[in-house]
């Protein structure tokens, strides 16, 4: 498959064996080819209707079940990385190169726009652990460069996708500029079928520790950001373990995470949703679009 999600050979690819994710799948990653082994999930008419792309893959680990709609395609990821950066400082934390209690100093030269924690600590100093939890949470975003940088920067944080066996995730800027993202322009983007391969990696194949793992759930689970978007299309009773992007300029709306019913955690979906180049007017309209298409792709793997 080329990187726009058309079809150009049926074979499965390290990316897709991750999740024995096969030519039934690949050939649902384009409009084109959505009529064929995977029409059950067809946004082309929510697309119509609202503009822009929407990409989506979703894996129901309890049945096996996979769907996508440009799932090979590039989309901004905006501030979803932070839950993968927030995951790579609990591996160094495991991997005694960090702690979670040492204290970072916060500047006024670190400052960005939306820094609801960093902000307050100028001055002062914050511990890794709560620059994780302020990224993750909250989508701090100079705790977020901050992370990066005591990762040892932009090459140790591509660096990190590579060690995962992801070699088609981009990483270029810092946060502010990692969100101008313009259409054709591959810097700062990656997949959905790329992003389920890694959240799968991550947490199925367990590689954080139990602690750690279940640290990075809670924070994803307690952040109250984006409730309009996986959240809106779970069904009632589920718990969804997310992260949210958004780029207004850009029209960027993404969300990516685990949903799993009430006390059944190995009954677990993976789901990547982006939504690029809308040119609805405002945020709502495009999280009620972005909602429509993760529910419609939920119940075409039994997971609504």
């Amino acid at each position: 498959m080329s990187e726009n999600g058309k079809i150009t050979a049926c074979r499965t690819d390290r990316r897709t064996a991750l999740l024995g994710i096969g030519c039934s799948l690949l050939v649902s990653s384009s409009p084109a080819a959505a009529s064929t082994a995977a029409s059950r999930l067809d946004l082309s008419a929510l697309e119509r209707r609202h503009g822009g792309r929407i990409g989506i893959a979703v894996f129901n680990s309890a049945n096996g079940r996979r769907a996508a709609w440009r799932s090979g395609e590039r989309f901004a990821y905006c501030s979803t990385f932070k839950l993968f950066l927030a995951a790579a400082t609990l591996q160094r934390v495991a991997a005694g190169k960090e702690r979670l209690v040492r204290r970072i100093a916060i500047r006024k030269a670190d400052m960005l726009d939306h820094a609801p924690v960093t902000e307050k600590a100028v001055g002062a100093t914050l511990p890794i652990i709560d620059l994780a939890r302020a990224a993750v949470e909250q989508s701090d975003n100079p705790a977020a460069n901050l992370l990066i940088r005591e990762l040892g920067g932009l090459d140790a944080w591509r660096n990190w996708y590579r060690g995962i066996d992801d070699r088609f995730t981009r990483v270029d800027r810092w946060e502010l500029a990692l969100n101008a993202v313009g259409p054709g322009d591959p810097r700062d983007t990656t997949s959905p079928l790329q992003t389920v391969a890694n959240l799968h990696r991550l947490f199925g194949a367990r590689l954080l520790t139990p602690q750690h793992r279940a640290l990075l759930l809670k924070w994803l689970i307690d952040s109250p950001r984006g409730p309009n978007r996986i959240k809106a299309a779970a069904g009632p009773g589920s718990i969804v373990a997310h992260k949210i992007g958004t780029a207004g300029s850009r029209g960027h709306t993404n969300d990516i995470g685990l949903i799993w019913p009430r006390g059944a955690p190995a009954r677990t979906t993976f789901v990547a949703a982006y939504y690029s180049g809308s040119p609805l007017p405002t945020l709502e309209a495009r999280e009620a679009a972005l909602a429509t298409a993760v529910r419609s792709a939920l119940g075409s793997v039994g997971a609504a």
